[in-house]
C-alpha cells in the first residue's frame, strides 16, 4: 500500500509541478516585465516607433520616426528576391537577399524521426504568412535604414565550407545618401553559432547616427509533440537582474516588453531546440524587446546602443546568433545563463547534478538506456536506508495484518475501541504506521528532477537502448516497458499489506492497469527509469519482508 501511495504522490508531484510551471508561464513573468503600456502602432506603419535606449556614446538617441515597429502580416510573405544557399557540416541554410533574412535552417545531424533519417529538423522556415520562423534584422539610423525589405546584392548564390573552418556570406547595400553597408554572416565548422557583422562606411554629407538590431520572428506552434507531455514554447530574455524570464506568446500579445541591460540575450525556445540573439559587447547596455507582429506573429529581439560615425569614417556593429539544439555542454560556453534554456523546473539545482551523473556514466556505457538504469541503481543505493525504513514499516504492518483484521471484525461497531486496540498493537510491536511516508517525501524532489532531466535533455533524443527501443524520447512502440511497469507495480502490491477496507482494496487492484495505460504514452526513457526503480524496490522490499517474517516466526516458535 505504501508503494502505491508512493506512486500516487510522485504522480501528484509531477502534475503539481506542471501546473505551477504553466501558471508561472502565464502570470509569473508579468511583474518583472518593464512594460511601456503605449498604444500599438497601426499595422501599415513601417519602423516608426521609438526604443528609448540611452546611448553608450555621445551620439544622440534616434527619433520617433526612425525606430522599430511590428511588420504587417503580408510583409512576411517574401516578395521575389534572389536567395543564397549556405552549406556547412551542421546546416543547410537559405538567406534571402531581401533583408538578409535567414529564412531556412535545417539541422543536418538531427533527423525528424528514426523512421525517416533523411528528413531533418527544420528550425527556421518560411512557408506561408501563417507559418514562418525567421531571423531578421537591420540598421536603424537618421541617414538610412536597413530593414527586412531592403534589397542587398551578393557576389554569389552558393556558399559552403569546402574544407575550411568557416564560411562568410557578404551582403552589400549602398543608400541614396551614400552610406555603404556590408552585412557579413559567418558560419563555423561544427558549430550552431553564427556571427552577424554590419560594416558601415559613412560617405554621406552628414554624420551617421544609428544602431543595429536583430530579431526572431515566428508564428505560434499549433501542434504539440504529445498531449501528455508539456514543454515550453515561447520567448525568453536573460539579464543579470533576471537570469531567465519567460515571455510566452500571450504575454507578447498583451504588451510590449522593453529592458535595457548589459550581458544578456534573447531567444525563442521549443522542445529540444532554440534560437538566440547574443550581443558581442557584454559591457554595453542593449535593448531587449518583444513585439506583436501581424496575425499569429511574435517577435523577440535585441538592439545595440546608438553610435555615431563621422563623415568619411567607418565602424562595425555586430552580434551573434545561435540556431540549434540545447546541447548543454555547448550552449553554456556561448553565453552566460544560456544553459538555463534546458528547463528543469523548480528542482533544477537537483536536476543539473543528475544530468551530470547521467552524462558521466554515458561516457563509459555509450548507451543512454543503460546509463538511466545505472543512475537508478545509484539513487537506490543513496536512499537505501530511507527506503529500508519504509519497507520495514510495511513488512511489520503485513506481519500484524491478520490481527488487525481480527480486531476490525471484533470492534466493527465501535470505531473508538478499534482505533485504541490498533494503537496498542502498534505500540507493543513498535510499529509506526506512517513510517514509510517520510522517506518517500524526501525522495520526491529527486524523482521529479530526474523526470525533467529525461524529458528535457536533447542528448537523449533518438537515443538507442536495446532491440526494438531505438528512441528513448518517444513511447515504446510495442508497449513492452509500460506492461513491465504494470507487472512490477502488481508484484509490489502483493508484497504490501492489503488494505482493510474492501473498496480501497478494489481501487488498489485496478491501479496497475491505470498506470500501465497512463505510462504507455510516456517516452521510453522515463518508463525505463520507473521499471528499473520498481524492480530494485521489489528486491529490497522482498529481502526486508522475508527477514522480518523469519524473525517473527522464530519469536513465535520460542
Amino acid at each position: 500500500m505504501e508503494t502505491t501511495r508512493f506512486l500516487l504522490i510522485i504522480s501528484l508531484g509531477l502534475v503539481l509541478t506542471m501546473i505551477w510551471q504553466a501558471w508561472m508561464e502565464d502570470y509569473g513573468s508579468l511583474g518583472a516585465q518593464k512594460n511601456i503600456n503605449k498604444p500599438q502602432p497601426q499595422l501599415d506603419e513601417q519602423y516608426d516607433k521609438t526604443f528609448p535606449l540611452e546611448a553608450e556614446t555621445n551620439a544622440p538617441a534616434l527619433s520617433v520616426e526612425q525606430s522599430i515597429a511590428p511588420r504587417k502580416t503580408h510583409d512576411i510573405e517574401t516578395t521575389t528576391a534572389e536567395k543564397i544557399k549556405v552549406t556547412t557540416d551542421v546546416f543547410d541554410l537559405v538567406i534571402n537577399l531581401r533583408g538578409g533574412t535567414i529564412e531556412y535552417a535545417s539541422l543536418k545531424k538531427y533527423p525528424v524521426s528514426k523512421k525517416d533519417i533523411d528528413k531533418k529538423i527544420v528550425l527556421l522556415k518560411r512557408k506561408e504568412q501563417n507559418d514562418f520562423y525567421l531571423i531578421q534584422g537591420g540598421v536603424i539610423s537618421k541617414n538610412s535604414n536597413i530593414t527586412p525589405d531592403t534589397l542587398f546584392i551578393s557576389n554569389s548564390t552558393n556558399y559552403s565550407l569546402n574544407g575550411n573552418e568557416s564560411v562568410s556570406v557578404p551582403l552589400h547595400h549602398v543608400s541614396e545618401e551614400g552610406v555603404r553597408t556590408t552585412k557579413v554572416i559567418t558560419f563555423y565548422k561544427g558549430q550552431y553559432v553564427a556571427d552577424i557583422e554590419y560594416k558601415i562606411t559613412n560617405q554621406s554629407p552628414d554624420p551617421w547616427v544609428g544602431r543595429v538590431y536583430a530579431e526572431i520572428s515566428r508564428t505560434k506552434q499549433q501542434e504539440r509533440e504529445s498531449r501528455f507531455i508539456y514543454t515550453y514554447t515561447g520567448a525568453v530574455v536573460s539579464t543579470p537582474e533576471q537570469r531567465y524570464e519567460k515571455i510566452d506568446f500571450d504575454d507578447i500579445e498583451d504588451d510590449d516588453l522593453e529592458i535595457n541591460a548589459s550581458n544578456g540575450w534573447a531567444a525563442m525556445l521549443q522542445h529540444y531546440f532554440l534560437t538566440a540573439i547574443i550581443p558581442d559587447n557584454k559591457k554595453e547596455a542593449h535593448l531587449y524587446y518583444t513585439r506583436k507582429g501581424g496575425q499569429n506573429s511574435y517577435i523577440v529581439g535585441a538592439a545595440t546602443p546608438t553610435k555615431e560615425i563621422i563623415v568619411g569614417d567607418e565602424d562595425k556593429l555586430s552580434h551573434r546568433i545561435y540556431v540549434g539544439p540545447k546541447e548543454q555542454k555547448e550552449i553554456e560556453k556561448i553565453a552566460e545563463n544560456l544553459s538555463l534554456t534546458v528547463d528543469y523546473g523548480i528542482f533544477w539545482f537537483i536536476a543539473k547534478p543528475l544530468f551530470w551523473l547521467l552524462d558521466y556514466i554515458n561516457t563509459f556505457t555509450h548507451n543512454w538506456g543503460w546509463s538511466i538504469v545505472l543512475v537508478t541503481v545509484i539513487l537506490k543505493l543513496l536512499f537505501y536506508k530511507l527506503s529500508a525504513a519504509g519497507y520495514r514499516s510495511m513488512a511489520n504492518m503485513r506481519r500484524v495484518q491478520p490481527r488487525l483484521v481480527a480486531l476490525k471484525e471484533r470492534y466493527q461497531d465501535d470505531r473508538a475501541q478499534l482505533n485504541k486496540a490498533m494503537m496498542d498493537i502498534y505500540k507493543r510491536e513498535k510499529i509506526n504506521p506512517l513510517g514509510g511516508c517520510f522517506p518517500i517525501l524526501i525522495q520526491i524532489p529527486v524523482f521529479i528532477s530526474l523526470y525533467w532531466v529525461l524529458l528535457e535533455s536533447v542528448e537523449l533524443r533518438q537515443a538507442d537502448f536495446v532491440l526494438w527501443i531505438n528512441d528513448l524520447s518517444v513511447a515504446d512502440p510495442f508497449f513492452v516497458l509500460p506492461l513491465l511497469m504494470g507487472i512490477t507495480m502488481f508484484v509490489q502490491q502483493k508484497l504490501n499489506p492489503a488494505p482493510m477496507d474492501p473498496i480501497q482494496a478494489k481501487v488498489m487492484q485496478i491501479l496497475p492497469i491505470v498506470f500501465t495505460i497512463f505510462f504507455a504514452f510516456f517516452p521510453a526513457g522515463l518508463v525505463l527509469y520507473w521499471v528499473a526503480n520498481n524492480i530494485l524496490s521489489i528486491l529490497q522490499q522482498w529481502a526486508i519482508t522475508r527477514s522480518i517474517e523469519k524473525t517473527g516466526a522464530s519469536k513465535a516458535a520460542k
